[in-house]
């Protein structure tokens, strides 16, 4: 069995690479080659945490994946000097069941989450997108500039945080690293963050919108992957009105994240306001950005799918690359 720790995994999964894992990954799923149950959820309520159990079979014309992803997701950690996700993902072999490798899961879901903003940026913002907004400055933050700025020419990020400090260490990591070579800004609000952007990110764990839906430009592209349940909210019931919305599932995505259900249980839309899943619009059955002034709106709440493809070409690299430790199982 290969074992892979975070450091390898980082070096195995290249953003551009896994962003074009991410888009083979979602056009699998809406034509029936994926196997993704909806994943088991246990929760903590002693520490508000949940633990998340996803499995995935992807039948891939770079080879068949099958894994499944164990996460953690623990609001407290970091108070204890502890990262917010916990992860580890198992790799089986498709054709025997055999347990083949086991992969640091918290970096990988950073970058695969990233990567999955990327590949919704990629087919639904404007090329000429310069200006890009990020509220987090967590490890999924860094992967979600990370994604954009692979797609895209940012020259410009505005980054929001509600601890300062924070977004102060996300500059000093991550400037003038490839591809980020724009200019990294603090924003002291949320319109200050939104109200030029192009691209807006959100990875927090905001029960209630992160910004204004009055203080957006039109024509702009929003991430928005930190609501992963019913109680969750990061975007605006009104934006979610007005946007064209594409999701990474449709049942997921009903089932799990305040973003949609809210602006539902509201009467403000209903299920057929979804436009489509992204994997629709990475194959082409459908067209995504109508004009440079519509909102698009990707709401991701993270799919097992994107870690059994971003575990395969992380395992594909780390025989190029010589990653990795083999022991006996």
């Amino acid at each position: 069995m290969k074992i892979l720790t975070a450091n390898d995994v980082k070096k195995a999964l290249p953003m551009k690479d896994c962003i074009e894992a991410m888009k083979r990954g979602y056009i699998a799923l809406v034509n029936g080659n994926a196997e993704v149950p909806l994943r088991t959820r246990i929760p903590i309520p002693s520490q508000n945490a949940v633990n998340l159990f996803m499995p995935a079979y992807v039948q891939d014309k770079t080879g068949n994946a099958l894994a499944v992803k164990i996460v953690s997701l623990y609001p407290n950690n970091p108070d204890l000097g502890l990262p917010f996700i916990q992860a580890a993902v198992l790799v089986l072999d498709p054709d025997t069941g055999k347990l083949v490798a086991l992969l640091e899961g918290s970096s990988l879901t950073a970058i695969r989450t990233g990567a999955a903003s990327g590949a919704a940026t990629d087919l639904l913002s404007r090329e000429d997108s310069r200006v890009a907004a990020i509220f987090g400055a967590g490890a999924q933050g860094r992967t979600q500039l990370e994604a954009i700025c692979t797609v895209r020419d940012i020259e410009q990020v505005w980054l929001y945080d509600t601890d300062s400090t924070r977004v102060k260490s996300f500059i000093e990591e991550i400037s003038g690293r490839s591809p980020i070579h724009a200019d990294l800004r603090i924003a002291e609000s949320p319109y200050q963050a939104v109200s030029n952007a192009d691209i807006i990110c959100c990875a927090t764990t905001a029960t209630s919108p992160v910004f204004s839906d009055a203080d957006l430009k039109l024509g702009v592209h929003i991430n928005a992957i930190g609501s992963y349940t019913p109680n969750m909210q990061e975007i605006p019931s009104a934006t979610i009105v007005r946007a064209l919305v594409v999701v990474d599932s449709l049942s997921a995505t009903l089932a799990e994240t305040g973003d949609l259900l809210r602006p539902i249980q509201e009467g403000l839309i209903d299920q057929d306001h979804i436009y489509a899943e992204l994997g629709e619009i990475a194959q082409g059955s459908k067209p995504g950005r109508a004009n440079a002034d519509q909102i698009t709106c990707f709401k991701s709440v993270g799919l097992a799918v994107q870690d059994a493809m971003a575990a395969q070409l992380a395992l594909q690299n780390s025989e190029k690359m010589g990653l990795g430790q083999t022991v006996p199982f």
